[in-house]
């Protein structure tokens, strides 16, 4: 089982294989995780274009949007044949299109559906089964309701659970809405470890500093992060030395655009356009004199049909280093 001590969070159009990579470069502990996957995607449609990724992002962990047994049995099997690290059920998207298919938070109303998906996955293939879910949906808000849920999946074998501490409204909130307007719950969730110490429990929503991760460490098994370490990528330069106790030096920011170069020139080569890369490094440089400066020639650029190497580097060139300390 991977270690779940701190993880970045599953987010749909944002952490793609060039996003994981970049990150990679910030933290060699963190659990990486893909964007959703349908089952019907990797069945029915281009598996590889779904599931490549580097070999550099390990660990990383696939997450899985389906309701079907049999459906999400074969895709945990393609998981493995991948090199996969684990397979995650999304039991927490909360958009109409996802509804619609039978998938993602609609399903805590169908735990014993879950369960028969957690027991197809673990008897097809060999890897690590997880489960993020939401704490409740719609009225379904008690911690009744949370551990019902949890001692079912518990029953068919599943350890391993990542909660985001905030229900799901499935009718009257957008997905954006989702991701704000229920209040947070932490509490529910540590209340949830401690009455399930077997249990592995992974906290998930709101978290925006190193400093509020390792508060929730002191309560549950392992902190995920999503909007904040996107948006502001520099705070993920601490945490293996922080969380995972690796003493190895921190790097820089220059350092860590020096040492993405080689990426981007290896995928302008293969025809991937430069955009796809430069738009997850955004706010590398945030807080720094010439943060913006980058920001802004990269988005003015980096899109143009012609855009090469010499984007990013000029983008560099904005920006004066300083150092991790003078952030904060």
């Amino acid at each position: 089982m991977p270690d779940h001590r701190f993880c970045i969070a599953p987010m749909l159009d944002w952490t793609d294989r060039h996003e994981r990579y970049f990150l990679r470069l910030l933290t060699r502990h963190s659990l990486l995780y893909t964007e959703m996957v349908t089952t019907g995607a990797l069945l029915f449609g281009d598996k590889h274009r779904h599931l490549r990724y580097n070999v550099e992002e390990h660990p990383v962990a696939l997450q899985l949007g389906g309701s079907e047994p049999d459906a999400m049995a074969r895709s945990a099997v393609l998981a493995q044949e991948y090199g996969y690290d684990e397979v995650n059920i999304n039991v927490g998207c909360p958009s109409d299109r996802v509804q619609s298919g039978r998938f993602g938070a609609c399903l805590m109303a169908d735990p014993d559906l879950v369960a028969d998906c957690y027991r197809a996955m673990t008897s097809a293939s060999d890897l690590p089964v997880t489960v993020k879910s939401r704490v409740g949906i719609d009225d379904r808000d008690s911690d009744a309701f949370l551990q019902q849920f949890l001692e079912t999946l518990a029953k068919a074998g599943c350890r391993d659970f990542i909660l985001h501490a905030r229900i799901a409204v499935l009718q009257g909130l957008s997905p954006k809405e989702n991701r704000d307007v229920p209040p947070l719950q932490y509490d529910r969730v540590y209340r949830m470890k401690q009455r399930y110490p077997e249990l592995n429990i992974v906290i998930n929503g709101g978290i925006r500093s190193l400093e509020a991760s390792l508060e929730h460490l002191q309560q549950v098994d392992g902190v995920m992060m999503g909007r904040e370490a996107y948006q502001n990528p520099f705070i993920l330069a601490g945490v293996d030395q922080r969380v995972f106790g690796d003493q190895t030096g921190i790097p820089d920011r220059q350092q860590i655009a020096n040492d993405f170069m080689p990426y981007v020139a290896r995928q302008l080569a293969e025809g991937v356009p430069l955009q796809h890369m430069t738009r997850h490094i955004l706010g590398l440089f945030k807080g720094c004199p010439g943060g913006r400066q980058f920001r802004r020639h990269l988005s003015e650029n980096a899109h143009r049909r012609d855009a090469d190497i010499t984007v990013l580097e000029d983008a560099i060139a904005h920006v004066s280093e300083v150092s991790l300390e003078e952030v904060e």
